[in-house]
C-alpha cells in the first residue's frame, strides 16, 4: 500500500521555477517578519553553479501518513554533503510532537512510538533553526513530494506563508536513468522498484535499516554520490537536475 502511493505522488515531480534566486526575492517581500523572511532573503543557489559546487543538504522526514495536509511531521534527519564528502560531524536529528494521535499503520514503518513523542517540542519550536540549516542549500531527497509538501504545509500553518527550497530529487534521477535502459530490455525485465533500498541496491551500497529520518537522509546523500558518478555530470549547471 505505502509503496503504490509514493510511486503513485511522485510520478510527476513539480517542475522548478526558471531561475530561484529571483523567486525567493519575491517571496521575500511578502513574507511576514521573522525566520522564514530571513530565509528568503538571504537567497538561493544560482542557478549557474556547477553541480560541484553547490552546497547540499539531504534531508528525510517521517510523518504519521502520506498526505501532507491531513498528517504531520514527526522527526526531522539531516546532513550537509556535496558531491564528493558526506558532512557526517554536523548532521541533525530532531523529533516533533504531532497535535494528533499516531495511527497504528505509520508506527509499524517508523517505530516511533507516542512514549518517544511525550517529551518533545511541536514542530513550531524547531522549524526555525531547520530554516537556518536549509538557508543557501539545495535540498536532497527521495521523492520530493513527501518533504517539500510537508514542510510547505508547516511554513503554511507556523507563518501563515509557504516554504519552497529548490531540491535534487534521487527518485526523479533514478527513474530518469532507468528510463534510459533500452526499450526491449524494460519490456523483458520486472518493473524496477524506486523505493530507496532498491535504488541503492543497483549500486551496491550497504543496505541501513529504513524509516529513520536521519538513516534515510544519510542514505539519499549516498545514493545521490553513486548517481552522480554514474549518471550526471558534476561540471554541468545545477539548474540542469534540481526540481
Amino acid at each position: 500500500m505505502v509503496t503504490r502511493l509514493i510511486n503513485a505522488i511522485s510520478q510527476k515531480p513539480p517542475l522548478a521555477p526558471q531561475n530561484w534566486q529571483a523567486m525567493f526575492q519575491e517571496w521575500a517581500k511578502d513574507a511576514p517578519p521573522g525566520p522564514l523572511k530571513r530565509y528568503y532573503e538571504a537567497g538561493s543557489v544560482a542557478s549557474d553553479t556547477t553541480l560541484k559546487n553547490t552546497p547540499l543538504l539531504a534531508l528525510d522526514l517521517e510523518t504519521t501518513g502520506l498526505n501532507p495536509k491531513e498528517d504531520e511531521i514527526i522527526s526531522l534527519g539531516c546532513v550537509s554533503m556535496d558531491h564528493r564528502i558526506i558532512r557526517c560531524n554536523d548532521a541533525g536529528y530532531w523529533m516533533t510532537k504531532p497535535e494528533g494521535t499516531l495511527n497504528a499503520e505509520s508506527v509499524t514503518i517508523h517505530e516511533i512510538t507516542h512514549t518517544e513523542l511525550a517529551e518533545a517540542p511541536p514542530l513550531h519550536r524547531i522549524l526555525d533553526e531547520i530554516l537556518n540549516i536549509l538557508s543557501g542549500k539545495v535540498v536532497v531527497v527521495h521523492c520530493v513530494a513527501i518533504e517539500r509538501e510537508f514542510l510547505l504545509e508547516a511554513a503554511l500553518n507556523i507563518y501563515g506563508f509557504p516554504l519552497y527550497f529548490p531540491v535534487l530529487d534521487t527518485m526523479h534521477i533514478e527513474r530518469l536513468a532507468l528510463n534510459k535502459i533500452p526499450w526491449w530490455k524494460r519490456i523483458i525485465a520486472r518493473k524496477p522498484s524506486l523505493r530507496l533500498d532498491a535504488c541503492r541496491q543497483r549500486y551496491h551500497l550497504p543496505r541501513y535499516k529504513a524509516h529513520h529520518a536521519l538513516t534515510d537522509a544519510l542514505s539519499s546523500a549516498e545514493l545521490l554520490q553513486a548517481q552522480i558518478s554514474y549518471h550526471l555530470d558534476p561540471d554541468a549547471r545545477i539548474s540542469d537536475y534540481w526540481l
